[in-house]
């Protein structure tokens, strides 16, 4: 009986090592969709999501311009990011990079928030106090540069979306770039992708987006007074083969500036 008593408390240890060592590792690759979470702090609020019993650090609430945009209550979130090793924020696995993208449909279940917690304080500035930016950070450029410089430019996309307010900056810089050049054709090509889930779904973004993605953008640069160039567009269909690698990365339109010689 002793010896049974052992070998139970041995099993027991085993079992709960394996469970430790299951979890996220950092640069483990995940996808998955899930309701964000909110947690109150005494500065901005964290949002977070869970998969796989573990919960995970999206994002702070902060400035639209901010590199990742916060989620949405009332809508479930595809989250594409790498496990980093930056230690948790918020109770949550950092995930770095990362790519969100809302799901439009309403879903009535994402309305958690969670109060606030001494020991999930920040340890960090915010990136800006919050409230609203005044137009500031959404449109101002922080980084100085010589924009007749730069020819290649790549916008990155929400599954399924289009231009948004993000945009404004690059969509500057396009412009401001071009009339510096004093370029003479501007090479649109949009990309259709997909997304291969940690658990293997598939999803695929509408068809036809990869055209209208680089359509809207020729537009968007002709009405902020771009006309007295060619647009050549050309789309393509990275939809069939989604790898879970560069899935996000192929949400996007490429722009190539041909300068005057």
């Amino acid at each position: 009986m002793r010896n049974a008593g052992r070998s139970l408390w041995w099993c027991i240890a085993v079992l709960a090592t394996a469970s430790v060592e299951a979890g996220p590792k950092a640069g483990e690759r995940l996808s998955f969709v899930s309701c964000p979470i909110v947690r109150d702090t005494r500065t901005v609020p964290c949002w977070l999501a869970e998969y796989g019993g573990t919960t995970y650090f999206l994002t702070l609430q902060t400035d639209v311009s901010a590199p990742v945009n916060p989620p949405w209550l009332g809508h479930r979130v595809l989250v594409e990011g790498v496990v980093s090793e930056e230690p948790d924020i918020c109770g949550g696995h950092v995930l770095k990079p990362l790519t969100l993208s809302v799901m439009p449909e309403l879903d009535a279940s994402c309305n958690v928030v969670l109060p606030a917690e001494d020991r999930y304080e920040l340890t960090f500035e915010p990136p800006r106090p919050p409230g609203p930016s005044r137009g500031r950070l959404a449109f101002g450029d922080p980084v100085m540069r010589d924009a007749a410089a730069t020819l290649d430019f790549t916008l990155a996309y929400e599954f399924d979306g289009k231009v948004v307010f993000r945009h404004a900056q690059i969509l500057q810089r396009i412009l401001e770039s071009a009339r510096a050049a004093k370029a003479t054709e501007i090479r649109i090509t949009g990309y259709r992708s997909a997304s291969r889930l940690s658990d293997g779904t598939m999803m695929r973004e509408r068809a036809g987006l990869e055209r209208e993605r680089a359509e809207q953008v020729r537009e968007l640069l002709r009405g902020a007074g771009l006309e007295s160039v060619v647009y050549t567009l050309h789309w393509k269909d990275l939809s069939k083969r989604p790898d879970g690698i560069a899935d996000a990365a192929n949400r996007r339109v490429d722009v190539t500036l041909i300068a005057a010689r």
